[in-house]
């Protein structure tokens, strides 16, 4: 679909193709689940969670609770994407999707002030300083961002700089907030 490969490079593009898609054929999961994704991806939130919702539905599948979640922080429901992470659907997920959807939960939990439970929800066996990658660094850098919100700056300093080792691709601004802590520390 060419929604699909549109994502990267223009989102709002993806989104009209997936909407189009969606007019032709909107019985088959993968066109309300692109759709959905393209939605998303444009922070269209209210009509991101009503496609990933028909999409789940009509394939069965859970992999698309995370950013189910996430439409409901976007909308303002924090309390919702908690609901969310905490179903019973979401203990069928594993791996990166698991991960994702904690992620998700801490910063529903930071969207309510509640910083020591967005540190607890973050802390599993994935939270390993010796990882890389991509999914290593977003973790690792939401994880500092709770730290910091907990009030554990010297804690939060070295996950950030955790986030800037495993973040190989420069998907985040880890070595940036790392400067940033670094000279907040020399200023005082």
């Amino acid at each position: 679909m060419l929604a699909g490969r549109l994502l990267d490079s223009d989102p709002a593009a993806a989104l009209a193709h997936a909407r189009a898609a969606r007019e032709r054929a909107g019985r088959i999961a993968a066109v309300r689940e692109a759709c959905g994704i393209a939605a998303y991806m444009n922070g269209e939130w209210s009509e991101a969670l009503s496609e990933l919702r028909a999409a789940k539905r009509m394939g069965g599948t859970v992999n698309l609770l995370p950013m189910i979640a996430d439409s409901e922080r976007g909308l303002g429901r924090p309390e919702k994407a908690i609901e969310t992470a905490r179903g019973d659907e979401a203990a069928q997920l594993t791996g990166d999707d698991r991960t994702e959807l904690r992620m998700v939960e801490a910063g529903a939990r930071m969207d309510l002030g509640e910083y020591d439970k967005a540190v607890v929800t973050l802390q599993a066996e994935d939270l390993d300083p010796a990882r890389r990658g991509f999914h290593a660094a977003r973790l690792f850098y939401v994880y500092a961002e709770a730290l910091l919100g907990a009030e554990r700056r010297d804690d939060a300093l070295t996950w950030f700089l955790n986030a800037a080792a495993a973040d190989e691709d420069e998907a985040t601004d880890a070595e940036e907030r790392v400067a940033e802590l670094s000279a907040d520390d020399s200023a005082e």
